[in-house]
């Protein structure tokens, strides 16, 4: 609709005039010198989950790419078009990165998919979106079988913040990320967001669960 538009104008307006001219010298910094972002995020594509606020950061200080379910696919050695691996290999390879946060979050449209497959009546329309779910699909597996009487609302989040877990397992499978991590110079982080109430929980390897941030 025209007037989503407009609101999207109205809001560019609004930095150019405010937001851009409060951090304009940083800006100018970041081309002059280039980006040297703390960390690689990977987050979900969802509306609802704004890194930059989430985090209050400032721009130069993430390198970012979101997914549908903040998917992180394994490792292939092929030439073919993988948007998620390239944004993993620059931040890594080229950028340097010493952190990696795979963020999840609560009420995940890609995670309830996996339960409630949304009514589709050609499935050619969503060819690749299906495909890209089923790299939830593990965690979602291991879910039924551990809680299988529960309600699907627990099935949902226990599936969201095990997805997460798989996610930091892939991101072992690209040889200069295992390298880095083994080398004790790059360092995996596993995040969960709830919309609701704004907390963070990270993955305790140690003691195999979620605590607060």
């Amino acid at each position: 609709m025209k007037e989503n538009i407009n609101a999207l104008k109205s809001g560019y307006r609004s930095f150019k005039e405010f937001g851009f001219k409060a951090n304009e010298a940083r800006f100018k910094a970041l081309v002059e010198d280039g980006q040297n972002p703390k960390a690689l995020f990977i987050g979900c594509s969802d509306s609802r989950v704004v890194p930059e606020i989430i985090m209050d950061t400032k721009p130069g200080d993430l390198f970012i790419t979101r997914n549908i379910g903040n998917f992180v696919p394994p490792f292939k050695e092929d030439e073919d078009f993988h948007a998620t691996a390239a944004a993993i290999e620059y931040a890594v390879s080229v950028l340097q990165v010493n952190d990696i946060i795979v963020c999840g979050h609560s009420h995940c449209g890609a995670i309830s998919a996996l339960f409630e497959p949304p009514k589709i009546t050609n499935r050619q329309e969503v060819i690749h979106t299906l495909k890209w779910l089923e790299l939830g699909k593990d965690a979602k597996d291991q879910v039924e079988k551990i809680i299988p009487h529960e309600h699907i609302e627990v099935k949902k989040e226990a599936t969201q913040k095990l997805s997460v877990i798989f996610q930091l397992e892939n991101l072992l499978t690209y040889p200069e990320v295992k390298k880095r991590v083994f080398e004790k110079d790059l360092f995996l982080h596993g995040w969960y967001y709830e919309i609701e109430n704004g907390n963070i929980s990270y993955y305790d390897e140690t003691e195999d669960r979620f605590e607060p941030l």
